[in-house]
């Protein structure tokens, strides 16, 4: 079994990879910090076999060139796990600044086109597969000063749904998984470093973990041959609702 992870080099991504090494998946790992996927391969090397591509998926050549690149034994992949993507600023819509929107819509909706632009073909071709999109609980609740955020998610959820539509006449399955809150690096990133404010998001309740949502990803991928998981809602004990939250 060949995986393909984008994202691999924190959070989810990094945890789905160790998740997958568990079960001697073979794995390619993406992301954009060659140090740091470096950093797992040498991690997981022991249990499996693992190649490391460098790229940003918001760059559609190089997402191209990197997968043409693998060996011809790799290139067969059965699992694509579209988790690659990110959060910049929280503000009103009137407010919002240009190139957080554009980092958020290129690397949200198009890393996920671009990147199944290249695996789904040879899935299709081969007449199986299984595609797992990691979408938000943003992409099923809008919320204030959110506006962007939420619609690049929204725009994974439309897209879970009509790969499905599309693919599942041709043996592949596909997966959406909308996570609630996660303590990654993720509000790190949305508050452009401001590490006091991320930690404020996850204060006061105990939060979703990486290694949480690589265990739905494992449920998912390892279900009968005859099931299909095709939606994930997955949320904190107390955490009720997009903004909702229930802290001590």
């Amino acid at each position: 079994m060949i995986a393909l992870i984008t994202g691999a080099s924190s959070g989810i991504g990094w945890a789905t990879a160790e998740a997958f090494a568990n079960l001697q998946y073979r794995l390619i790992l993406c992301g954009r910090r060659q140090d740091k996927l470096d950093e797992l391969a040498g991690q997981l090397s022991a249990q499996t076999e693992v190649i490391t591509l460098a790229f940003d998926v918001r760059d559609f050549a190089a997402v191209t060139a990197a997968i043409e690149s693998l060996p011809k034994a790799w290139r067969a992949v059965d699992i694509l796990v579209n988790n690659a993507g990110n959060a910049h600023g929280l503000s009103a819509i009137q407010d919002g600044d240009v190139a957080d929107w554009d980092a958020m819509i290129d690397g949200n909706v198009q890393g996920v086109l671009y990147v199944s632009k290249a695996v789904i073909p040879g899935m299709v071709a081969r007449q199986r597969g299984h595609i797992v999109n990691i979408s938000s609980i943003a992409g099923k609740q809008t919320y204030a000063n959110g506006a962007v955020y939420c619609a690049s998610k929204a725009a994974v959820e439309a897209l879970s749904t009509g790969m499905r539509l599309d693919l599942t006449q041709h043996g592949i399955k596909v997966t959406n998984i909308a996570p609630g809150a996660v303590e990654t690096g993720f509000s790190s990133v949305r508050f452009k470093g401001d590490t006091d404010r991320a930690a404020q998001v996850y204060a006061g309740f105990d939060p979703l973990q990486a290694t949480d949502i690589a265990d739905t990803i494992v449920y998912a991928v390892t279900a009968p041959a005859h099931v299909t998981i095709a939606d994930i809602t997955i949320l904190a004990a107390t955490q009720a609702a997009a903004t909702t939250i229930y802290r001590k």
